[in-house]
């Protein structure tokens, strides 16, 4: 199938792409910026996405600090057009290495080699790797548009089935994590290599005087969540396998999954306990880096 009709417009920076997304919805026009394109595109093409108009920032990625990747202190900056072939390439250190070992689950070579990491957040799929990787590490996505600049941490990024807190006259300028996490995992299942995954699931491991912990969840709700009933099981607790398979158990009970195409309400289940209790183990032993 093709796109429905849309009128194209370049940005040369990002004060251009937001004025030009001011301007169109001033005059009731509805929108989209375009990056990679590899979330964006397809909709169109299956007519699930109707922008009247497309906002390139193809121009702007030449700008070098909206592609480069930036270590901020205990921080990792990414600008808004890095790619995730970028990530799954660069040297991130041990505190951010699951970003770049989570990309292996994102599509295939030529779309981690396109698609941006803002794109994703923005997009808001609720079980895209980066909207879990965001909450995981605590993401602030920087924003900006007509008024300035704002900050959204990522617990208030994602609103729903592909909703979330970036306006639609808002440009992503970077995006920076925040919470290190040495001890860390992302793993889904997916039918076949490449698809969107039917669950996922980003663990997090605190292995320092206070024991703890994080877990995070995509493909059982609307948006991407966390799970502070499984949280709960690690705080305080040493890490070891019998604590991983109850924290595993009690996120699988936690939950109210769909039932659809991809699988039941009870396989989602059943995939949550494999994949959080084998993401902790993975993370605390290091192992599948």
């Amino acid at each position: 199938m093709k796109p429905a009709a849309f009128d194209y417009h370049r940005a040369h920076d990002l004060a251009d792409a937001v004025d030009l997304l001011a301007d169109l919805a001033e005059r009731g026009r509805e929108p989209k910026l375009i990056a990679g394109g590899q979330s964006l595109m397809p909709m169109m093409n299956f007519r699930l996405a109707r922008p009247s108009d497309l906002v390139d920032l193809g121009r702007v990625r030449e700008l070098p600090d909206l592609s480069e990747i930036e270590p901020l202190g205990t921080q990792l900056r990414l600008g808004a057009l890095v790619t995730h072939r970028q990530v799954e390439l660069a040297d991130l250190g041990a505190e951010f290495a699951v970003l770049a070992t989570a990309m292996r689950y994102v599509g295939h070579l030529p779309i981690r080699s396109r698609g941006t990491v803002a794109g994703s957040l923005v997009h808001g799929d609720a079980t895209a790797e980066w909207c879990l990787l965001a909450l995981l590490l605590d993401a602030v996505i920087v924003a900006r548009g007509p008024h300035g600049t704002r900050e959204i941490p990522a617990a208030e990024m994602f609103h729903g089935f592909y909703t979330t807190a970036v306006e639609p006259d808002e440009v992503v300028s970077e995006v920076r994590f925040t919470r290190p996490a040495r001890h860390a995992q992302l793993t889904e299942f997916a039918r076949r290599a490449g698809d969107f995954a039917t669950v996922a699931a980003a663990v997090a491991l605190d292995t320092g005087p206070v024991p703890g912990g994080r877990v995070v969840l995509g493909g059982v709700a609307p948006a991407p969540i966390r799970i502070p009933e499984a949280e709960a099981v690690l705080a305080g607790e040493p890490a070891g396998p019998e604590v991983f398979a109850e924290c595993a158990r009690v996120a699988a009970d936690a939950i109210d999954p769909p039932s659809d195409a991809a699988g039941s309400a009870d396989y989602r289940r059943a995939l949550t306990r494999t994949l959080v209790a084998r993401g902790l183990e993975q993370a605390w032993t290091g192992g599948d880096r």
